[in-house]
């Protein structure tokens, strides 16, 4: 239902503010009809990022960017601010496989945190993978890490300058030397052992190499590879010819008795099959949850029976037990009924279930047996978040994390049976947290909702209306914003800012129900939600509309596009980063299609006008003072394209009234976010401050 209107390649000059001269940017008058209604899309030759005149473009651009940067008079003393905030110990929960207890360390300002091991954790630790070894440039990241169930042997992916695709190696732990096993392909999946012999995995055919970071993801495969063999001899496990826009993973219960093929069409809702392997009669998947209205995962087995986190019937979640062989949903035993508070997840180890739920977005960890009896509720050290309860069925001990806002991370030691936890090892910081508070504070949204928010500052703030402020959010996906601890945005609190985190719908910190509130055809209220917390600030008397900067990532940086273009009054700075900026495209690279399931697309003649409506690129309007704006993103971002940021940045800059600057930093070799060097990260912070402080009319302190 859509043409395209093409017509002659012409060239105009951005309006310049009295600051900045901007690039000369190219227009193309494209024009789409999308059922009537037709969008022009002039900037549409910036979605090729292989082409000369693009990358022409990201030079110039990125010579403006960084010459404004320069003319920040502290820019140099934060990013050495930072870099000495940085440079501390940082650790994460150990594990044991095998004899040995894994562990990750960053010993301060390593671009890349390191896999070590240890015998008892006492004594001498020795690096296990370091991956600053694989590159000189430090853009090579461990993606995943999965050991057989003896241990002897350790798969781990590495992705490379921030992209998805990942390649899979095997090591002989004992020897620490590779297998010349080696799979490629690989995205969103990790690897599932079956004993020592082999593993599952899916993966994607090779894609085109001009085109693999943009190009659509199609027929994602489940594969066995018995070791010893090349990547092309692998059987298919599971592939679906008819349905090209799906995801598959396998997994396998910790016995190695049940096959898991999960089945999702994007995002959100699921559909789960099994294969009972000790069963020589099925030689083929079985339905265990049909799809795709409900969301269910596996915990574990618990003998013939399967235990299933499942929002059926239960928008917070509960667990049931399904007998694989009698599946229907009528027959499901409830073993942990629905709360309310959010079921997030369920750990398994030592024969105890460990249920984490979110009371008002901080975890609450409960500890059960396998047939839901509650044993207790485990004792956290405060308001905050923590995870990794889990560990195999003999354990009888674990490490978990603890963090909050003003709370750096710190490792736990859990004894299963008496529910003990012992403090383990803390992060010593060259920053006084005993200055920062957190409160939290709820607001009333447009339509009434209550919407919680997390406020961060120095003790002795005073609500005199001068306060700045950075608004933080993402509202979507089904993902909570959970208290936890950053350096980065501590080094804010102590210039004096208040780091504000809201816990908008779309989110799934009240369960299904909040997260409903903000998707598809109700999208609208996550931007309303932020929208208010910024306008609730103000009437509160913590901060004035001239004081706040808001930012966000990803989806939270398509919220932040949408909340500057409908009040672009309330802002004075606004970083969105790597968001989704064109809601009538994005379904047409790599993997947005798995987004239609919470945004719609607009393939739609119901989803279309209500994407338009809001869409930060279509909604930017000539003549309007826009905050003033730095738009980050990488050119090896092939989660959410740059393109989105691009035509963004082209068209923002040639609408602009009035003198704040609009920039877009583009990182090379660098993507979505994950695997990011801390060289690059610390960078990008700084860049990041020193605009928002400038901005904000700040001094460093």
């Amino acid at each position: 239902m859509r043409k395209l209107i093409f017509t002659s390649f012409v060239f105009i000059t951005m309006n310049s503010t009295a600051q900045i001269s901007y690039p000369a940017t190219a227009k193309q008058p494209v024009t789409d009809d999308y059922f009537g209604t037709k969008v022009e899309d002039p900037y549409r030759w910036l979605e090729d990022d292989n082409s000369a005149a693009t990358k022409a473009w990201v030079k110039e651009e990125n010579g403006v960017t960084n010459a404004y940067l320069k003319t920040i008079p502290y820019r140099d003393k934060i990013a050495k601010r930072l870099e000495a905030l940085w440079n501390y110990p940082k650790y994460g929960a150990p594990f044991k496989k095998g004899s040995w207890y894994y562990f990750y360390k960053n010993d301060g300002l390593q671009n890349q945190a390191v896999l070590y091991r240890s015998k008892n954790l006492q004594g001498e630790q020795e690096v296990f993978i370091d991956p600053n070894t694989l590159s000189s440039e430090g853009i090579a990241a461990l993606s995943s890490v999965s050991f057989s169930k003896d241990g002897s042997l350790c798969a781990y992916s590495v992705a490379r300058a921030g992209s998805d695709w990942t390649e899979i190696f095997v090591m002989n732990t004992a020897t620490k030397e590779l297998l010349a096993d080696k799979i490629n392909w690989t995205k969103f999946g990790g690897v599932a052992w079956k004993g020592d012999e082999g593993f599952y995995y899916s993966a994607y055919d090779e894609p085109d190499e001009k085109s693999k970071l943009s190009k659509k993801n199609e027929f994602q495969k489940v594969f066995y590879h018995k070791l010893g063999t090349p990547q092309k001899q692998d059987p298919i496990v599971y592939e679906d010819k008819v349905h090209p826009l799906r995801y598959f993973g396998a997994g396998l219960t910790e016995d190695e008795r049940f096959l898991i093929l999960y089945v999702t069409e994007g995002t959100s809702g699921s559909e789960l099959w099994i294969r009972d392997l000790k069963d020589p009669q099925q030689k083929a998947f079985i339905l265990l949850v049909k799809g795709f209205d409900t969301e269910s995962s596996v915990i574990e087995n618990n003998g013939d029976g399967v235990l299933v986190r499942t929002n059926y019937q239960a928008p917070n979640y509960r667990v049931v037990e399904i007998d694989p062989k009698n599946p229907a949903r009528e027959h499901w035993k409830t073993v942990i009924p629905e709360q309310k508070e959010a079921l997030q997840g369920v750990g398994t180890g030592g024969g105890a279930l460990f249920a984490n739920y979110l009371k008002d977005a901080a975890s609450k960890i409960v500890q059960y047996d396998f047939n839901g009896r509650q044993v207790r509720d485990i004792t956290l050290p405060g308001i905050g978040t923590a995870g990794g309860f889990g560990a195999e069925k003999e354990d009888h001990e674990f490490y978990y994390t603890y963090s909050s806002f003003a709370t750096p991370p710190a490792i736990y030691k859990y004894d299963i049976g008496s529910g003990n936890s012992v403090l383990y090892k803390k992060t010593e910081l060259s920053l006084n947290t005993d200055d920062i508070i957190t409160e939290q504070v709820f607001f009333k949204s447009k339509d009434g909702a209550n919407v919680p928010m997390f406020l961060t500052y120095k003790k002795g703030l005073k609500k005199d209306g001068n306060n700045p402020v950075l608004l933080y959010g993402y509202g979507g996906f089904n993902i909570p914003m959970t208290p936890g601890f950053s350096i980065s945005n501590a080094f804010f609190v102590e210039q004096g800012g208040i780091y504000v985190v809201v816990n908008l719908r779309g989110g799934s910190e009240y369960g299904e129900a909040w997260h409903k509130a903000g998707m598809l055809l109700k999208k609208q209220n996550v931007f309303n939600d932020f929208i208010a917390a910024a306008e609730h600030l103000i009437a509160a008397n913590y901060t004035n509309k001239n004081k706040i900067a808001v930012r966000g990532g990803s989806n939270g940086g398509l919220l932040v596009g949408a909340v500057m273009t409908q009040r672009p009054d309330l802002f004075k700075v606004a970083i969105p980063q790597v968001g989704v900026m064109d809601m009538l495209r994005f379904q047409k690279f790599t993997v947005g299609w798995g987004w239609t399931v919470e945004y719609g697309s607009s393939d739609s003649a119901n989803y279309f006008p209500y994407l338009y409506k809001y869409s930060p690129y279509h909604n930017l309007k000539k003549g309007v003072a826009y905050p003033a704006t730095l738009i980050t993103t990488g050119d090896h971002d092939d989660r959410v394209v740059p393109a989105h940021s691009f035509k963004f940045a082209a068209r923002l800059q040639e609408y602009n009234k009035g003198t704040n600057p609009v920039l877009i930093r583009i990182e090379t070799n660098a993507g979505h976010g994950a695997g990011k060097p801390t060289n690059k990260v610390i960078e990008e912070a700084a860049d990041i401050w020193a605009f928002t402080m400038y901005n904000l009319g700040m001094k460093f302190k």
